[in-house]
């Protein structure tokens, strides 16, 4: 039967008017700063701090650049890189326009990872110059979180910046692939949990093959999810097609095992389906051939591409959105602060699906069982065991 929760259930706390936002952001000036972690209050406290002391840990990291990690912030920083072409909804509005989002994401990266990250806008859109920028930048950082660039451009960076000669060696996280990746994940564990069903058995439809549903695509077939389609605004992605990109070629070599080729309103059988769109992606038709306890994750922000009352209408039973004021937000926040603490700490030279799998089962094990239900299957950002979590989980994955 279908429930009538995602109607009533609202959180009221969250509402805000855009008079409140401009002139919270316009008091702040910024949403991140910089402060020292030691006071200057006497010349000794000078000569250890700054000359002619500091020379010697110039010394110690000329001679070991690791060292680094030990006598500088480099250990617990990470930069935050965009050009600012895919920011949230709101598209190409460049990089000064991107600065209040990537504020917004340091802060979250402060106050729950105690991670410094610095937003770096480039006013530069060419994927050469923005890979030679973030290795210019590599000394500083001990982790690099690639955001709101465009698809594919990204893919081509983070590539780059990951494998081959351009490669860091610090771990380069792409938060609107691999963070909403993880986050979906997690929410289909124990989705999967209340429902009763298996990865293994299960049918997922993934509509939307940019950032966030390539990565999704990615991960849930490394986790061992068998029947998955993925479908772009063409239908379904197969190796039938002719007009794939390298990174959809990529999708339909190790999804869609079954040649389906039609579109996503022909799709049907659907036990989960994620959608990574826009507004209006998702016909009724599919939401209406899905199998029973249907499990629908609508990701886009602030208007999904399901609303609440068609969930309903069509007898959802698990509908998880990326909005805060409804239940089961599949938010990157709650990734990756721990993730990127882990990365930070591990010193990480390399992300790998082990590793995103582990923090995904991290987060989904911060609900415990007996909690588990269908406006519950993943915690709050504001839950303390979630940065430990993910850390211990993904230590145990490198090990």
């Amino acid at each position: 039967m279908a429930s009538d929760h995602y109607t009533v259930i609202l959180m009221a706390d969250t509402k805000w008017t855009k008079e409140e936002v401009l002139e919270l952001h316009r008091k702040l000036r910024g949403k991140v700063g910089i402060e020292g972690k030691s006071p200057i209050n006497t010349m000794k406290d000078l000569s250890l701090l700054y000359t002619p002391g500091v020379a010697d840990a110039c010394r110690e990291i000329a001679a070991n650049k690791e060292l680094a990690y030990e006598y500088t912030m480099k250990s617990n920083s990470v930069a935050i890189v965009t050009d600012g072409t895919r920011v949230l909804g709101l598209g190409n509005i460049g990089p000064e326009a991107a600065l209040p989002v990537m504020e917004g994401k340091a802060l979250i990266m402060k106050q729950f990872g105690n991670i410094n990250a610095f937003p770096i806008c480039l006013r530069t859109t060419d994927p050469d110059k923005i890979v030679e920028a973030v290795r210019h930048i590599e000394p500083v950082f001990g982790a690099i979180n690639l955001e709101d660039i465009e698809t594919p451009k990204v893919f081509d960076i983070e590539e780059r910046l990951t494998e081959g000669p351009d490669a860091l060696g610090i771990p380069v996280f792409h938060d609107d692939q691999h963070g909403t990746a993880i986050v979906v994940l997690a929410a289909l564990i124990n989705a999967l949990k209340v429902v009763g069903k298996n990865k293994e058995t299960i049918r997922v439809g993934v509509v939307g093959a940019g950032s966030a549903g390539h990565g999704i695509a990615k991960l849930l077939t490394a986790y061992g999810v068998k029947d998955l389609v993925v479908f772009d605004s063409k239908g379904a992605i197969t190796n039938l097609r002719t007009d794939l990109d390298l990174h959809k070629m990529e999708l339909a070599n190790i999804t869609n095992e079954g040649g389906f080729n039609g579109t996503i309103k022909e799709f049907q059988g659907a036990d989960v389906l994620i959608a990574a769109s826009k507004n209006g992606a998702v016909p009724h038709e599919t939401l209406q051939n899905m199998k029973n306890d249907k499990i629908v994750f609508s990701l886009s922000n602030p208007n999904p591409e399901i609303s609440p009352e068609d969930a309903q209408n069509f007898g959802v039973r698990i509908y998880a959105t990326g909005r805060s004021d409804l239940p089961n937000q599949v938010n990157n926040s709650l990734c990756f602060p721990g993730f990127l603490r882990a990365l930070l700490d591990l010193r990480v030279r390399k992300i790998t699906n082990k590793m995103k799998i582990a923090a995904a089962e991290a987060i989904s094990g911060c609900v415990a069982e007996e909690e588990l239900q269908e406006t519950k299957i993943v915690p709050e950002i504001f839950d303390t065991n979630i940065v430990p979590e993910i850390k211990r989980k993904v230590a145990s994955a490198i090990s």
